[in-house]
């Protein structure tokens, strides 16, 4: 998967004022705060998939 995910407002000021930043992917910069962040999908969790498993055996 090649897509950059867009998040749609700052963790720390709320505003929508966002926009990649030059460090590279996943990197993201807000004009409202003057903050940069990055995001990072660190995979799905066995344990939430193991929940619906049990709770779909029952019906």
């Amino acid at each position: 998967m090649s897509e950059r995910a867009a998040p749609f407002h700052c963790p720390y000021c709320g505003d929508e004022d966002l926009r990649p930043h030059e460090t590279g992917h996943g990197a993201w910069e807000c004009a409202s705060c003057n903050r940069a962040f990055q995001l990072k999908f660190l995979g799905l969790l066995t344990r939430g998939l193991l929940r619906n498993d049990v709770e779909g055996e029952g019906k």
